[in-house]
């Protein structure tokens, strides 16, 4: 029996490394994930996620360091773990010549349901999904949006109480990806805990605490709140700013290389500049026309662009 006490993180991981030969894709990354949490992990494509989800999974070794997953030890008792976890890759890995049915009862059997409940766990996950008008579908023919939704049930059959799921909404509409993160709070709601990967920024803020992965190398760990309030994001002496009205190229073009402007970037129909303490808002105003200037605060996109350029220059924000 795996255990669960509410007290012993569901994933427990120390300085953990992974190589592939010379290549160390992972390295020395530390984190804990508790009960019931969505825990978003961020990075590019290359940064070590899918690889440190593999070795949490007990599916790669470890170079050095230690995991323990749902209280076991990630390596020594990898059966044990993925017994009690689900995974959703971000790519449909599920059969797509068989119908969503079809696949349900081809999981329930590898996840050895007995036939009632297997019928029993599949109407529940049927309702809980919206699946029933698509069951008779094959998998090929479903839309993106089922098709994870199907992945997600299959993923959920043997009611595992942990889930990762990797990146698990690229290429599916807005209104399907809303849906699908509403699901995944009811889940963490019935005390699932949930380890997200993504490249949205928006899912990034959905989630409960965020770490970012670069270069194999855990950069920061926090709250969405934490993160944007950590002081080196915005320089000292410095401030934020967001600047309306005019072409916001326009603006963008004009400030990128005046003096006193530390960064500037086009947001929508807005700019937001962090600009030197000793730049006045009536200044900018006057120079920009007449535009309207008022404070900004960070946002995840800007901590994590932060972080990344100062490990690229082997500085710290």
């Amino acid at each position: 029996m795996i255990a669960e006490a509410p007290d012993v993180p569901v994933i427990d991981a120390r300085n953990v490394t992974i190589r592939f030969g010379r290549l160390t894709a992972v390295d020395a990354v530390s984190l804990d994930v508790g009960h019931g949490e969505v825990f978003g992990l961020l990075g590019p494509n290359g940064s070590g996620k899918t690889t440190l989800i593999r070795a949490l999974c007990g599916l790669i070794p470890l170079a050095s360091g230690s995991a323990r997953v749902l209280g076991r030890d990630a390596m020594r008792e990898s059966d044990a773990v993925r017994a009690g976890i689900g995974y959703m890759s971000q790519k449909f890995a599920l059969y797509e010549d068989l119908t969503a049915q079809e696949n349900l009862d081809f999981y329930s059997g590898i996840y050895g349901l007995t036939a009632s409940q297997a019928r029993d766990r599949q109407a529940e996950l049927v309702d809980e999904v919206g699946l029933a008008p698509h069951l008779k579908k094959r998998g090929a023919h479903l839309s993106g949006g089922w098709k994870q939704r199907l992945a997600l049930a299959c993923s959920l059959l043997h009611r595992p109480r942990l889930v990762f799921l990797d990146e698990p909404t690229p290429g599916i509409d807005p209104v399907a990806r809303r849906d699908l993160w509403d699901l995944l709070f009811r889940l963490s709601a019935q005390d699932v805990t949930l380890f997200v990967t993504t490249h949205y920024m928006d899912e990034a803020e959905r989630c409960g605490r965020v770490a970012y992965l670069y270069l194999g190398r855990l950069l920061a760990v926090g709250t969405p709140d934490e993160l944007t309030r950590w002081p080196g994001v915005t320089p000292a002496g410095s401030r934020r700013v967001e600047i309306l009205g005019g072409d916001p190229a326009a603006i963008f073009d004009r400030l990128r290389d005046r003096e006193g402007i530390v960064q500037v970037t086009i947001f929508g129909r807005s700019v937001r500049a962090v600009v030197e303490a000793a730049i006045s808002d009536r200044s900018l105003a006057d120079e920009l026309n007449g535009a309207e200037i008022r404070p900004s605060w960070p946002t995840l996109e800007d901590v994590f662009v932060t972080l990344a350029r100062a490990q690229e220059t082997g500085g710290r924000p």
